[in-house]
């Protein structure tokens, strides 16, 4: 078993400690103090007072040293600490604030520099003065990864009165912020009360109203069918009245995310995995929104998280804390093993809408099997984010044979995704190949599509 290299190496923690923690290092001041007695001693030597200004400058300037050393505050007369919000949004900004107290009764010019998280857009030093016994001072970063981080020390260099030399010392501000997926286009439905559904800025298909399950009664239009009348209640009310029916609630959405190998590839500053959680996320609510129950289901390799059918927005915060943290396994996706225990999991009918890539599906053998059997209980629907570097190479102009190759190459892997896509239609399995800008967009109508087909 080994030891961590701080505890075989004493003399090097203390340094670390040392250098961290309580060094003092000079200020540029003080070097261009003791570059300034360069001159004044050759000015000396030429008049022949040269040790006289060389001791008397250099004596002076060491008792100055000494002084300023002495009136810097120590570091138990300052504190600081950190308030930051519990959580944030991938690639929004946000504002921490540092409370900064002095207690030494003088005052005090600092820099400060808070130690983030590798992800998280560095700041730059803080610099100012504490005049006051508290001072608050802000600034903003954002995170760029989701997940959990943890914000550990900050570190803050102070001098005297004379600022000729720099005490540099680190503060334990220990704190946790969860950075979630991007959920404008979430908030953007909930918070619409119109008949259409807006994402990323596009109008697409109205909500549904034919159905069989009774929804209200309401006036007659005369766009409505006249066999939907309600005779009962227009007698009641001396006006006709109709029947307004919507699709059943209460059907089970189950939502498969592939977190392997190839859901790690980055499009446009975003890995697949970040996009195709986005849309995972906003199809939720928007099932939730529309009374249906939704369940999640992430894989690799094996099971890494299961979250069983549930309803109402609550639960779409239960599925936002099991998987805001989601990463990419660098291993190779098993969905046959997904589905093999959503198989055991779920028993009820319901619409399984997979995210992954298409490479999985061309090369994963057992996988049409496993689809296969499934179809019969279950609605499926596959999702693929299209790849852009696959369409240009396929479109390129062929000037050399080295680009006619790789041309015929790009155009092969093209009909082997169609391929695959007429052979799952052919089954009764829908699957999509979508860019990645059309992803969010394309699975709620195709959602939408399904609940006002009743197909589900």
């Amino acid at each position: 078993m080994t030891t961590s290299s701080k505890r075989r190496w004493r003399l090097f923690q203390f340094l670390a400690d040392f250098l961290a923690d309580r060094f003092v290092l000079p200020s540029k001041r003080l070097l261009v103090a003791v570059l300034l007695g360069t001159p004044i001693a050759i000015v000396g030597f030429l008049l022949e007072i040269g040790y006289s200004t060389f001791f008397l400058y250099n004596g002076l300037l060491l008792i100055a040293s000494i002084l300023d050393w002495v009136t810097i505050p120590k570091r138990r007369d300052l504190s600081i600490r950190r308030i930051l919000p519990e959580q944030t949004d991938i690639g929004q900004s946000f504002s921490i604030e540092l409370v900064l107290e002095n207690r030494s009764g003088q005052s005090v010019s600092y820099s400060i520099v808070d130690d983030l998280p590798l992800s998280f857009e560095e700041a730059g030093p803080v610099t100012g003065v504490m005049e006051q016994p508290f001072t608050n001072i802000r600034f903003e970063t954002r995170g760029k990864e989701r997940g959990e981080f943890v914000f550990r020390w900050l570190y803050m260099r102070w001098h005297g009165k004379l600022g000729l030399w720099y005490r540099q010392s680190r503060f334990s501000c220990e704190q946790t912020i969860k950075v979630y997926p991007d959920l404008s286009a979430v908030r953007g439905y909930l918070a619409s009360l119109q008949e259409s559904l807006i994402v990323d800025g596009k109008k697409i298909m109205r909500r549904a109203k034919a159905g069989t399950e009774f929804h209200a009664i309401r006036d007659y239009v005369p766009d409505d069918d006249p066999r939907m009348i309600n005779w009962s209640a227009s007698a009641r009310s001396r006006r006709l009245m109709t029947n307004q029916y919507r699709p059943e609630h209460g059907k089970v959405i189950t939502i498969l995310i592939d977190c392997g190998r190839l859901m790690g590839v980055e499009l446009d500053n975003q890995t697949r995995l970040d996009r195709s959680l986005e849309s995972a996320l906003t199809l939720a609510a928007v099932a939730l929104r529309q009374g249906d129950q939704v369940a999640l289901l992430a894989y690799s390799h094996e099971i890494k998280t299961y979250i069983p059918p549930g309803r109402g927005l609550r639960h779409l915060h239960t599925l936002l804390e099991a998987t805001y943290n989601l990463t990419s396994d660098f291993v190779e996706a098993d969905p046959a093993k997904a589905l093999e225990f959503l198989n055991r999991q779920q028993k009820r009918r319901s619409l399984v809408v997979l995210f992954s890539d298409m490479e999985n599906y061309l090369v994963e053998d057992q996988l049409s099997n496993y689809l296969w059997r499934m179809r019969r209980s279950h609605l499926l629907l596959l999702l693929s984010l299209a790849d852009p570097l696959l369409h240009d190479w396929s479109h390129i102009d062929t000037s050399n044979s080295s680009l006619a190759f790789t041309k015929a190459v790009a155009q092969r892997f093209q009909l082997d995704r169609r391929a695959f896509q007429q052979k799952m239609i052919g089954a009764g399995i829908q699957v999509l190949d979508v860019p990645a800008d059309q992803l969010t967009l394309t699975v709620i109508n195709t959602y939408l599509d399904i609940k006002s087909r009743e197909a589900l």
